[in-house]
């Protein structure tokens, strides 16, 4: 069978045996990303991209069609025999569209309007309310309290929202827009939620920070042969490690 846009040559009949936290690691055009929603439409997950059998894509749902999985075997061990049902597939690009749509006024003001919408207003008084002073200064505190938050901190707001407990979460790049000091937080996050309120995760990743935090087993999707590979192990990682060894003397 052809191998979709190539990238799965690597890992074609290999089986991937996830824990609690798995990360699927790779440089870019490694497929870490395109695996990760095939696992997410494989699994029916909220947030998957659809694949359509046209002359762009078709090899991705055959591909995906020969693929299978299992949900365990020992439901003694805490296995699921289902999905759970607020399981997601968060990328990057969703949470920077949730950013940019906080920032826009339109989008304020429907929030606003649909606040007194819900508190019983008619659409008179909605009407009303939609063209006065009242509006435009409540619109204008809320535009200034969103300013006040850097994209980083808007997005681990949008990850305390998104992770909840008894999920399966499918992340892609949830370093995107995190400063080192954040990025460092939402994987010590991740690991609480997978030790104490039964979460897994599958997270797409290069970002070091988070590899050398999360307590996870680790997929190179890179090396020549899938195996696991330890954080400190990881080209991307080393590649860290050497730049700040080679001017080590600028810190001292």
């Amino acid at each position: 069978m052809p191998i979709p846009y190539n990238v799965f040559r690597k890992i074609s009949r290999e089986v991937f045996v996830f824990n609690n936290i798995t990360v699927l690691y790779g440089n870019n055009g490694s497929g870490k990303s395109t695996l990760l929603n095939l696992i997410a439409n494989k699994l029916n997950i909220i947030g998957a991209e659809g694949l359509t059998n046209n002359a762009y894509n078709h090899y991705l749902l055959d591909y995906m069609s020969a693929c299978s999985y299992s949900l365990g075997e020992y439901k003694s061990d805490g296995e699921s025999e289902r999905i759970p049902d607020n399981s997601q597939y968060i990328k990057s690009e969703d949470i920077l569209y949730e950013i940019k749509k906080i920032q826009q006024e339109a989008v304020l003001k429907e929030g606003y309007l649909y606040q007194h919408s819900k508190l019983g207003y008619t659409k008179g008084q909605l009407e009303e309310l939609k063209h006065s002073s009242q509006m435009y200064k409540q619109i204008e505190i809320m535009k200034f309290a969103n300013e006040k938050y850097s994209n980083g901190e808007t997005s681990m707001q949008l990850f305390d929202e998104y992770l909840a407990p008894n999920g399966l979460y499918l992340l892609d790049e949830p370093e995107t827009s995190l400063s080192p000091t954040n990025q460092i937080q939402l994987a010590e996050e991740i690991n609480n939620l997978a030790r104490f309120f039964n979460c897994q995760f599958i997270i797409a990743t290069h970002s070091p920070f988070m590899l050398g935090i999360l307590d996870a087993k680790i997929y190179n999707l890179d090396a020549s042969l899938l195996r696991t590979y330890r954080w400190a192990e990881l080209e991307n990682v080393r590649f860290f490690y050497n730049f700040f060894k080679d001017r080590k003397k600028e810190f001292e």
